[in-house]
């Protein structure tokens, strides 16, 4: 979701909250991916997402920012994000669905995001997400400080191109703490305009790549939310909050029995 405010570092304790955000988003996405079957409906994955995140003492990020209509952003095959749920929305078998979730706790935020097959996918469809998460986890490799946001970037992309695949430009990782959006922007592409800000200890950063079987180009559904890929080609979307340490990057919003895709 769009919005930037500017760079602001976290306190060791700030950190600590905001891993607990991120753990109660964490748990949420791992609830959905272990529900996830064929003739769910969206809507129903949005009531989940909410009653979970307020039975763990957060309130639901999204609903309400800048007008959002959910509580969740659930996007599928060709929709690359900010999908709005919908009762008549049914997931069908050989779908991927890419769900977006933000917590709000003690004042920070949480925010992470998956895609989930439903049933079996072609080999395909599995190849999209596991670049575009290996992606996600060479981009949080370079979160170490004296690094810069580029770095990040040429990783996410250099790595979902090398496969054929073609990142997202329109949208964009981002700067997180008391604020769900706050600088600085992390593409998942080079930018060559201007140097990148560099990473320093305190930095918490949602990395999140968006990557797509054809085309980079997206476009924006007439509800002024959904957007989907120009060519109606597969996306993926993976996401994790990840603070910048002295001893490397701590991602905050690992799910529990999470495999690190190699």
């Amino acid at each position: 979701m769009g919005g930037e405010k500017g760079i602001i570092v976290k306190t060791p304790v700030q950190i600590e909250i905001m891993r607990q955000a991120n753990r109660i988003a964490a748990g949420a996405l791992k609830m959905l991916e272990e529900n996830m079957c064929p003739g769910l409906t969206t809507m129903q994955m949005d009531r989940w997402a909410e009653e979970y995140c307020r039975d763990h003492g957060a309130e639901p990020a999204f609903r309400g920012y800048r007008g959002f209509p959910g509580n969740l952003c659930v996007s599928v095959n060709e929709v690359v994000v900010h999908g709005i749920a919908s009762k008549k929305n049914r997931v069908r078998e050989g779908d991927i669905v890419s769900i977006d979730f933000g917590t709000l706790f003690k004042g920070f935020y949480g925010d992470s995001a998956i895609t989930v097959p439903v049933g079996n996918i072609s080999a395909k469809h599995k190849h999209l997400l596991d670049v575009t998460r290996q992606a996600l986890e060479l981009g949080i490799q370079q979160v170490r400080v004296g690094n810069r946001i580029a770095d990040i970037s040429k990783a996410i992309q250099n790595h979902a191109e090398s496969h054929g695949y073609s990142v997202v430009r329109e949208f964009v990782g981002h700067g997180i703490g008391s604020n769900l959006h706050e600088g600085p922007e992390v593409p998942n592409y080079i930018q060559n305009d201007k140097p990148s800000p560099r990473i320093v200890e305190g930095m918490v950063l949602a990395i999140e790549p968006m990557v797509n079987a054809g085309t980079h180009k997206v476009k924006v559904l007439k509800d002024g939310w959904t957007v989907v890929t120009a060519d109606r080609r597969l996306s993926a979307h993976f996401e994790h909050s990840v603070a910048a340490t002295a001893a490397g990057p701590l991602v905050l919003s690992r799910r529990e029995g999470e495999t690190v895709a190699a």
